[in-house]
């Protein structure tokens, strides 16, 4: 049986590591091919904001999902302490008898093979396979292959490769920033972002094609409306626009579902409502949409609470939690009779705005034939009393 094996820290899994793997799965055809994440690697520390053994062995699956033949293994996390190759090639051998390994390793590592630990007994036990870029020094490879093979008898097969030019460390970098998505899969990036690992802030771009799945097509211009107003209301008032962003791209991502739907979200989640809120489901979807919001997002608590409040609104809101209420409010799709003094006065007094949209909302809500809801009438009698 012929297996390759093919380990790192992979920290996060990136298109590099993908690209490789294919390589490997195309040029080797091993009878199985492992990807092997370390616990502990023994050339380099993992970095201080790494995730949990755990999740990057979750990663790694998502991350090789469809490099065939590939098989993601919890081997090196099962061990305690460094993650030797040596250690791993013993275990392997074990599991599988008499087979005939194939140890993946990058031109860089066999610069330094020597240095491995026990490496003589993995020249003895196992053949390098040897991911060769393009532009690798052919007579440079050419004679560390000869020197190990001579010296020690290795076994070296060289598998041609083109790499993607990106590392594990220039994407941790980026997540932050909200980049680095391009040299993740869409898979990996999503659940980074779900979990928010690394610091992981979403890319704004990547984010606004995600929600569209969730909206009606006439609802997509006031998302993008509600998007901008809240970024510009951030700004002025000091708010983090890009926080803002967030809020407004997702806000309504369950207002298109029925309250069937709703309710499903409701029991998913916990979500407790009352008999005012049953039997108006567009009460639900501020709910359910912070919810979920944070479920797929991971969206900070105030994103959370901005999202939870933004159709009732409630006595005494944060900045934040105004902004996006007013943002949804004034986007500018939106016309009705006041909006010009209402969007003029979110500019210049956020509490008299809210006082005013929320006796815009209640008056309109009577019109309709129905009672306002009593967070609704709470939050207008708190900023109604603080204007007086």
């Amino acid at each position: 049986m012929k297996i390759a094996f093919y380990g790192g820290s992979f920290n996060p899994p990136h298109l590099g590591h993908v690209e490789a793997a294919r390589s490997v799965a195309a040029q080797l055809r091993p009878d199985r091919f492992l990807i092997i994440p370390a616990n502990i690697p023994p050339h380099k520390e993992l970095a201080d904001d790494s995730p949990s053994a755990q999740q990057r062995l979750e990663l790694c699956r998502l991350a090789f999902a469809d490099v065939p033949g590939a098989e993601v293994s919890d081997l090196e996390l099962r061990r305690e302490g460094k993650s030797y190759s040596y250690d791993t090639v013993r275990s392997l051998q074990e599991e599988y008898g008499d087979c005939e390994l194939y140890l993946v390793i990058g031109t860089d590592m066999l610069e330094s093979f020597e240095q491995w630990y026990q490496f003589h007994y993995l020249l003895q036990s196992c053949t390098l396979a040897v991911l060769a870029r393009g532009e690798d020094d052919s007579d440079s490879l050419r004679a560390m292959t000869e020197d190990l093979r001579s010296r020690y008898g290795a076994k070296i097969q060289l598998l041609s490769h083109e790499p993607v030019e990106t590392s594990s460390e220039y994407i941790r970098s980026r997540l932050p920033l909200r980049a680095g998505e391009d040299d993740l899969s869409d898979d990996v990036y999503a659940e980074i972002i779900r979990k928010r690992l690394y610091g992981a802030r979403p890319s704004l771009p990547w984010l606004r094609e995600r929600v569209l799945g969730f909206l009606d097509e006439y609802r997509v211009a006031h998302v993008a409306g509600c998007e901008s107003e809240a970024v510009s209301l951030a700004m002025h008032w000091g708010e983090d626009p890009e926080l803002a962003a967030e809020a407004g791209i997702l806000h309504d991502i369950t207002k298109r579902c029925s309250k069937e739907e709703q309710l499903q979200l409701c029991e998913k989640y916990g979500i407790i409502n009352n008999h005012a809120e049953l039997e108006a489901p567009k009460l639900l979807h501020a709910k359910t949409g912070a919810a979920l919001a944070r479920d797929l997002f991971g969206v900070s608590d105030a994103v959370y609470e901005a999202i939870r409040w933004h159709t009732t609104g409630k006595s005494d809101m944060s900045l934040f939690e105004k902004i996006l209420y007013l943002a949804d409010y004034i986007e500018p799709t939106r016309d009705f009779d006041g909006i010009d003094r209402l969007r003029t006065l979110a500019y210049e007094d956020l509490d008299a705005a809210m006082a005013l949209g929320l006796e815009m909302t209640i008056a309109e809500i009577r019109r309709s034939g129905h009672e306002p809801y009593v967070d609704t009438l709470d939050a207008y009698d708190w900023y109604n009393k603080k204007e007086k």
